[in-house]
């Protein structure tokens, strides 16, 4: 490789991300590419993002696979330059068949057009990833996603191949993208059922059901060869085991939460709430506008905000490193959501000043974009207070754990018909539990207990609600 090579490396995604799983490639080794083409997708601890390259010129190589975690700084394109082309109507000398560009190169110091790269991110010019751009608009939709790339490295200048050209397979998940692949099933050829014809675990599944090959491991002893450039799976002890490997937002789900359960000393109480109330003011409210309806998580969220206002203990974080308790002086509420990608939780960042109606249409938007996966990976972080609408699942109660680094967390179980003691007399009502978590290192049982004491008055009579403001 000439030392007129531009290698562009993984630039540094923030929010403390050291390193992505590609997911797809966009280009192919000998295509040409502009300043800020995107040339591959990669996943995150947070979200899918699209990342475009600086440099202008010929792919000459793609350092990884699909599957594959690159770390930040390490190559992932290399690009010829657009000068070091040849002009238009000469003959460019074909590469020897079959000869490729190796996948790992000898790297020299940071190219002087990299550092340049890293410093336009800083000043705020077009040069930056998708989601941690300037203040240029983008749609919220998606690119559509291609059929990767047959091969890492293939001759130079080749043309496109039938895989580039391929229709698009939506595929999100690397892990459905891998178990489909160690199986050999070609997922082009499946329908998905997820939103907008995504293909999901249980279609690959599904698939392999109907031709009786099954979601299992290889016989005892036998390793199926990985991928090319892959980290091959570990083998289980038993024949029928199933590995699934710990990835992307699985893996970073499974870090938070076991740093949360080492480091919190958390506690949880509950009380069940007459929520009749609630649910009439909120059908007054939908009545009196019906453009703008407004959900119970949305009213609930009001709730949550108007008693951290009065309890500011809970929207709080510990800095183990300091020893201190800092309460913050805003409210990020964060959402929990399920995806299919895993939990997430969004964040609606100073939602206290936000009005009821703004409120719900910033809830509804923020959950629909975090299960999209089309939502920017920094509003997946910086929350202080979290809100977990459990109920959805048909429960009643949860003990969950801390969104580490916050101090608590309130949920809240399904609303159904029971029996109820009012003013002396048994009566059907719309019940619900509410359980509060919270970190007892920023507060004792007293402080936790008005704050739920006062959410649960202002789910049974929403007027107090106005009283507190």
């Amino acid at each position: 490789m000439g030392g007129g090579m531009n290698v562009f490396m993984l630039p540094d995604l923030g929010e403390g991300l050291t390193e992505a799983e590609i997911v797809e490639w966009r280009v192919a080794v000998g295509d040409v590419v502009v300043v800020d083409q995107i040339v591959v997708e990669v996943e995150t601890a947070k979200a899918v993002v699209d990342v475009p390259c600086p440099y202008a010129g010929r792919v000459t190589a793609l350092h990884g696979s699909p599957g594959e975690r690159r770390p930040v700084g390490q190559p992932l394109v290399t690009i010829e330059p657009v000068e070091a082309l040849a002009p238009p109507g000469s003959v460019v000398p074909a590469e020897p068949a079959g000869s490729v560009v190796p996948a790992e190169p000898v790297v020299p110091a940071e190219p002087a057009g990299h550092a340049v790269y890293r410093e336009e991110e800083r000043a705020g010019s077009g040069n930056v990833l998708i989601g941690y751009g300037t203040g240029h608009g983008r749609s919220g939709r998606r690119r559509r996603r291609v059929a990767p790339a047959a091969h890492v490295a293939r001759p130079v200048g080749s043309a496109v191949t039938a895989a580039s050209t391929a229709p698009a397979t939506r595929v999100i998940s690397p892990l459905v993208r891998r178990l489909a692949r160690d199986h050999g099933l070609d997922v082009a050829a499946l329908v998905g059922t997820g939103p907008g014809g995504i293909v999901r675990r249980g279609d690959v599944e599904a698939a392999l059901s109907s031709t009786g090959t099954g979601v299992t491991r290889p016989e005892h002893g036998a390793t199926p060869a990985p991928a090319s450039g892959a980290t091959p799976a570990p083998v289980p002890a038993a024949d029928d085991d199933v590995v699934i490997p710990l990835t992307g937002v699985r893996r970073a789900i499974a870090e938070k939460l076991s740093r949360s359960r080492r480091e919190i000393p958390e506690v949880t109480i509950w009380v069940d709430v007459d929520a009749t109330g609630l649910l009439d003011t909120r059908a007054a409210i939908n009545a009196a506008r019906p453009d703008r309806r407004v959900s119970v998580l949305a009213l609930l969220a009001r709730i949550c905000l108007n008693g951290l206002r009065h309890f500011p203990e809970l929207n709080s974080r510990v800095d183990t490193e300091q020893g201190e308790i800092i309460r913050s002086g805003r409210i990020n509420l964060g959402i929990a959501t399920q995806t299919d990608r895993g939990l997430v939780v969004p964040v609606i960042p100073d939602a206290h000043g936000l009005s009821t109606y703004d409120l719900a249409e910033a809830l509804a938007e923020t959950t629909a974009q975090a299960r999209a996966g089309s939502l920017a990976p920094a509003r997946l972080t910086g929350g202080t207070f979290t809100l977990n609408n459990y109920g959805v699942f048909g429960v009643d109660g949860s003990t969950p754990i801390i969104n580490h680094p916050e101090a608590a967390l309130l949920g809240i179980g399904r609303i159904v018909d029971k029996p109820w003691v009012v003013d002396g007399r048994l009566e059907v009502r719309k019940v619900g539990q509410l359980s509060l978590t919270f970190d007892h290192r920023v507060c004792d049982g007293g402080t936790a207990g008005g704050f739920l004491r006062h959410v649960a008055d202002c789910v049974e009579q929403p007027a107090l609600l106005i009283a507190h403001v």
